[in-house]
């Protein structure tokens, strides 16, 4: 195979096969090309905090929007080992970055409530109707810092021509030649649990920060493709996993407006970049 697009935020993974229904369903283990790609994947989805934390405040309502930067995904991992062993690379990098609105609201004992939602509107090929959630509750710690304590998760589905995209169908060697555009399907499934530690500095508006977390996936994959003979391909790819993670990053807040810029990583599988804004409604 070839043609590898952008990077599809979503997705897909593994080796699957146009022609692989006589396989059957499959489920990887731990160390496959397949469990790598699944965990390539979680690091930009997951619904880490994205900025420094503050003192939550009962009432207070804000909108955020950050992009997270989809890291290109190298051929060696999109070639799949054991649920498709050699279909080639799969057409993974269909997206640059993910855009994720927010909202967030503060509420007692210095708990906040976060929600994002990213509508199902199809760009370059993918469709991702996600939703996060969160609570988390932010601590004082000495005369300045700020401990923060956060519960997260990602769940949705994410479609996109994963396993044969409009090149592949007009490639003779391809399995997929000939055949209907593949709709595949991916659905996430991430849940974590982190802590941040920022300390504001000078004047208090700009608020460096660092932490860590760990995230349970349970990503769900299936093919959605038609050869040229009429014959539908739906099998599923399934793993879990568990991954730590590590973040920091610098929060510019003068006034009601917040600038966000983190790193973001899972050590072993993938790093990405996240950028945000943020305006306090009130």
């Amino acid at each position: 195979m070839r043609h590898a697009g952008r990077y599809a935020v979503v997705l897909a993974l593994l080796g699957i096969p146009a022609a692989a229904h006589a396989q059957g369903d499959c489920f990887p283990p731990a160390g496959s090309r397949e469990v790598k790609l699944f965990a390539k994947f979680a690091v930009p989805l997951a619904f880490s905090e994205g900025e420094a934390p503050t003192r939550a405040v009962a009432g207070r309502v804000r909108l955020r929007l950050d992009a997270s930067y989809l890291p290109k995904i190298d051929s060696a991992t999109r070639t799949a080992t054991i649920c498709r062993p050699g279909k080639g690379p799969e057409y993974t990098d269909l997206l640059f970055a993910l855009p994720r609105p927010r909202l967030q609201v503060g509420l007692p004992a210095g708990f906040v409530l976060e929600a994002s939602w990213v509508p199902p509107v199809r760009v370059n090929g993918v469709k991702a109707n996600l939703l996060g959630l969160s609570l988390g509750q932010s601590i004082g710690v000495g005369s300045r810092g700020v401990l923060g304590l956060r519960a997260h998760a990602s769940f949705g589905t994410v479609h996109a021509p994963i396993t044969c995209p409009d090149a592949a169908l007009a490639d003779p060697a391809s399995e997929c030649y000939q055949g209907t555009r593949s709709d595949d399907s991916y659905r996430p499934d991430i849940f974590g649990a982190e802590a941040s530690l920022g300390v504001p500095v000078g004047s208090g508006a700009l608020r460096p920060y660092i932490g860590a977390g760990v995230n349970v996936l349970r990503p769900r994959f299936r093919v959605n493709f038609t050869n040229r003979v009429g014959e539908l391909d739906n099998r599923r790819i399934e793993a879990d996993l568990t991954r730590g993670a590590v973040f920091g990053g610098l929060t510019w807040a003068p006034a009601r407006v917040a600038l966000s810029a983190e790193v973001y990583a899972s050590p072993g599988d993938a790093v990405t970049a996240r950028v945000g804004v943020g305006y306090m409604l009130r």
